[in-house]
């Protein structure tokens, strides 16, 4: 059994470690505390550093097959303990619990998959270019590695992670969200009972996130930082990294279009954008923030698309048949609010919500406007809520305009039946991640990640592990 009352202290070094001072995990779905947790200081950050280089020699020195049966022991007890998880996961997080369910699943099958990865992470011979030499490359891991998560994928976003370092030979250091760090503590003990070696996975929990994220940039130490957040965090962690030249993995803002062509499968692509739009309440980098439908279809769209959300049923995420669950905190509250009230105030349109839920507390009403211009907020910055703006445009030229009129790239929807336009539009997209008629594409089989300020790096796939490996070239004179 696994519980909230469970963890209080950090994880460093084998050990759960408290500090002079706690601070409060509450549930945002009632505002209960539900867990007091180590608030440690720069000094323990430096502990686990301490204890993940110290331990790291003995992990890499393993074979790939040895570091993965312990991964895949690992991924099965998360898939044991799975009902455990998604309710810590909902009483800390918010989600409804089917999300948290499916969301432990998906957790779990970044481990399986990268310790399947790393039995396949070669090198190669070079046909040589002089006589008597022979040329080859390694792949080795690169340091140890630091990774900051964030609140809203408290398990998936560090499995993604955790996964690759580890599969290679990597110890790592792991600081997650302050509003969540129950799910990470939770992972860290099914670590040990699994078998990670002691200083191999360290979790820090502490409410000073900015200090924390110096102390992980600035060690020499910390080879790798692999971070998931805001993009105005990740540039300053680019820039507090720059002095011990790190590799990084930057995973930041998005704000996702979708474009709904006139020869889109309309059920379907309404299914899709409500699925992407509000799970999670909308708090996910990758959801449908900007909807631009074709004006042959906009009507039709936007009738069916408003009455799927009205059919949504809100409340805290353990009751059941509930598809929307509270906001994390007051500040993300307070940014709906204000996003939707500067929209109104441009001219949009509400066709459903507009308002906090009749449930008060943490709750929004799934929200749709139309008649949203570009000088609105909610159509230039990334929501983080259930609010859905559905936007009219003309042609695939202006569509595609739309689409990229944004500092950002990280995920966009296309739903076309055209297969020459699913190639033009996909192409033609300035995203890392294009989902055509399908609102939900993140598996661990698949990169993950950005282009312009939505990061650098790509987590998944094959190419998940290039971020904690290093390639060494070895000339050898015969």
């Amino acid at each position: 059994m696994i519980e909230a009352k469970d963890f209080s202290g950090a994880y460093v070094g084998g050990r759960w470690v408290d500090a002079k001072t706690t601070f409060d995990v509450t549930n945002p779905a009632t505002g209960a505390v539900i867990a007091k947790v180590a608030d440690l200081d720069a000094g323990g950050i430096t502990a686990a550093i301490d204890a993940a280089v110290a331990a790291m020699p003995a992990w890499a020195a393993k074979t790939a097959h040895e570091r993965a049966a312990v991964l895949h022991k690992w991924a099965g007890l998360l898939m044991q303990h799975q009902e455990d998880l998604a309710q810590l996961m909902t009483a800390e997080q918010g989600k409804p619990l089917t999300e948290s369910r499916g969301e432990v699943a998906y957790g779990a099958s970044f481990i399986t998959w990268f310790a399947e990865e790393a039995k396949r992470a070669y090198g190669e011979v070079i046909p040589t270019m002089v006589a008597g030499k022979r040329y080859l490359t390694l792949r080795q891991p690169s340091g140890v590695a630091a990774a900051i998560t964030p609140w809203n994928f408290p398990i998936a976003m560090l499995a993604r992670k955790v996964g690759p370092a580890l599969a290679v030979g990597c110890a790592m250091v792991a600081k997650p969200a302050e509003e969540t760090p129950l799910c990470a503590l939770a992972m860290a003990r099914l670590a040990d009972e699994a078998g990670v070696p002691a200083g191999v996975f360290n979790v820090v929990t502490t409410m000073d996130a900015a200090g924390a994220g110096r102390v992980l940039c600035e060690h020499p130490k910390v080879r790798v930082l692999s971070f998931t957040g805001s993009t105005e965090v990740g540039k300053i962690l680019y820039r507090q990294s720059a002095g011990t030249m790190k590799k990084l993995a930057l995973e930041l803002g998005g704000n996702a279009p979708v474009l709904v062509f006139d020869d889109a499968d309309l059920d379907r692509a309404v299914a899709a954008s409500v699925a992407s739009k509000f799970r999670n309440a909308g708090q996910t980098c990758v959801c449908a923030n900007r909807l631009y439908v074709q004006a042959g279809i906009y009507d039709a769209f936007l009738e069916r698309f408003t009455a799927a959300a009205r059919a949504l049923k809100v409340g805290p995420g353990a009751e059941a048949g509930v598809e929307i669950g509270p906001l994390i905190n007051a500040d993300a509250m307070a940014k709906v609010v204000r996003l939707v009230g500067d929209a109104t105030a441009k001219g949009a349109k509400i066709e459903l919500g507009g308002h906090a839920d009749a449930r008060g507390g943490q709750f929004y009403a799934p929200t749709v406007l139309s008649a949203v211009t570009a000088e609105m907020q909610v159509s230039r910055e990334e929501i983080f809520g259930p609010v859905a703006p559905v936007v009219r445009f003309e042609t695939e030229e202006e569509g595609i305009a739309l689409a990229n009129a944004a500092s950002v790239g990280l995920a966009a929807y296309v739903f076309t039946r055209d297969l020459s336009r699913t190639i033009r539009v996909s192409e033609a997209l300035e995203v890392g991640i294009v989902a055509v008629n399908d609102g939900v594409p993140a598996v661990a089989a698949a990169p993950f990640g950005g282009v312009k300020e939505s990061g650098i790096g790509r987590e998944g796939g094959r190419q998940g592990l290039d971020e904690y490996m290093d390639t060494k070239y070895v000339c050898i004179g015969l």
